[in-house]
């Protein structure tokens, strides 16, 4: 058996090996997957018969646009603000008419106690703590999510979100994570909690384990409401009527795209440190634009996902409300328990450009992120249960009466955006990982993010005198 490495062999193999240390492993990539495209294309047209071929021309120019360069990212961000606007816009009617059915059937209830001669710390934990507080989590959570999860089932029926995790996977690759987490991501829009759940179609790993770690960093629905009224109430403040739900949009996306970016950059991180190791390859196959089956979609999307998270919710969130009764309720000398975690709270929470109000407020909203704003105005008006102001500028005093300015605004919007998960988010996290480490790690590193973030805005903003 002659020797294969002949002179011409040799020289071959010498000019194969310097072509593939100087090439760039991207180079590698796209290579391989234009070869794989022109072998796959050719296979077709040699195989495959279209009846109608106009259906696979549109689906090529949609894609021309959709997941172009130049297009496709300005693209995204102007759907995700008209989403927003729809969500800001459609909610706020159903919100105050499911409110407004609570406390009517609060005030039976109290009549009820009443006439039953129940003692005054049972009412005030089941109606004015457990009911209250459900209330809130239910007319605050259901008519966004009942927007939210639709809207976006039905971009994912036409066949956009696939699109979406194309443009995407150029950002996450960079980052050393996986295409498909832009897709969990996406999913955090309405929960984190059924986002950790959703990491589970990434097959890598340490990926998987990436996804669950950032998701955190986009808002989820329990955040919104906060992230709304302070964008509303301090950041929109020069317009009126549709002028002003756009600039609040607006707001909100400019926050969205923020937490994009802290995704990003910890993910790059990560990828640098606890979770080495190289990206696994993406390949997305992108279905053909097709009509949404608009009253299947719909019905889906409200049943399985908005109840099904409106009920963990609640789960989780009726604790708390009770927690908040008796905190606010039991003194200790002349001050509740509530304001001596407030006045213990006070001089780090300034350091961040906040008050111990609203660190107190965070904190115990830990099971549900919708009851930190009636956890916060309780414990400014001293009223002793979760209260609901629905005048938004005698809200704004509230606020400014105590000493807030546009950085307490700011600072708020980040820390609720940057924060540690909510407790059911955090329960999810542990049953996916089965690992108390990952689980403290998933709460560990927003916090320290959140507070390294507002910390760093309220010292410059100080150091310049900008307030």
């Amino acid at each position: 058996m002659g020797n294969p490495l002949t002179p011409e062999n040799s020289l071959a193999m010498e000019q194969l090996t310097r072509y593939a240390q100087q090439a760039k492993e991207k180079d590698h990539r796209s290579n391989m997957v234009a070869s794989i495209y022109q072998s796959s294309q050719q296979v077709c047209k040699k195989s495959v018969v279209y009846e109608d071929r106009s259906k696979l021309q549109r689906t090529e120019k949609l894609d021309k646009v959709f997941t172009s360069p130049i297009w496709g990212f300005p693209i995204m961000l102007g759907i995700l603000s008209v989403i927003f606007y729809i969500t800001i816009a459609g909610a706020n009617v159903p919100s105050g008419l499911i409110a407004q059915g609570f406390g009517w059937a609060e005030g039976y209830l109290t009549a009820f106690f009443q006439a039953m001669h129940a003692p005054e710390w049972l009412h005030g934990i089941l109606v004015l703590g457990l009911f209250r507080g459900t209330g809130w989590v239910i007319s605050v959570m259901l008519p966004p999510m009942a927007i939210f999860f639709p809207v976006f089932a039905l971009l994912e029926n036409y066949g956009y979100l696939p699109r979406v995790a194309f443009n995407m996977d150029r950002l996450f690759k960079r980052a050393g994570a996986h295409g498909k987490q832009s897709l969990t991501m996406a999913m955090g829009f309405g929960c984190n909690a059924a986002a950790i759940m959703s990491t589970r179609i990434i097959e890598s790993p340490r990926e998987r384990m990436m996804a669950i770690l950032t998701n955190n960093f986009v808002p989820c629905n329990g955040r919104w409401p906060t992230l709304i009224l302070l964008a509303s109430l301090f950041m929109a403040t020069g317009f009126t009527g549709s002028a002003k739900t756009f600039a609040t949009a607006l707001v909100v996306v400019g926050t969205v795209l923020f937490g994009i970016v802290v995704t990003l950059f910890v993910s790059w991180a990560l990828s640098k440190t606890a979770l080495r190791g190289v990206p696994t390859h993406y390949t997305l196959e992108l279905p053909p634009y097709r009509k949404p089956k608009f009253v299947d979609t719909i019905v889906r999307a409200t049943l399985d996902k908005s109840l099904y998270v409106l009920k963990r919710a609640i789960i989780v969130a009726a604790p708390a409300a009770v927690l908040t009764w008796v905190l606010a309720n039991i003194y200790i000398g002349d001050m509740s328990i509530l304001m001596h975690f407030v006045q213990f709270l006070d001089p780090f929470a300034k350091s961040l450009g906040l008050d111990g109000y609203i660190l107190a407020a965070f904190i115990i909203g830990l099971p549900a992120n919708e009851i930190v704003v009636p956890v916060l105005l309780m414990a400014y008006l001293s009223t002793g249960s979760l209260i609901e102001i629905e005048d938004a500028t005698r809200l704004k005093q509230i606020f400014l009466d105590h000493h807030w300015t546009w950085l307490t605004a700011l600072n708020m919007m980040l820390f609720s955006l940057l924060h540690f998960p909510c407790g059911t988010t955090l329960v999810n996290i542990y049953k996916e990982t089965k690992n108390a480490k990952w689980t403290f790690l998933a709460f560990a590193i927003p916090t320290v993010i959140a507070i390294g973030v507002t910390f760093t805005v309220a010292q410059v903003v100080k150091a310049f005198n900008l307030i």
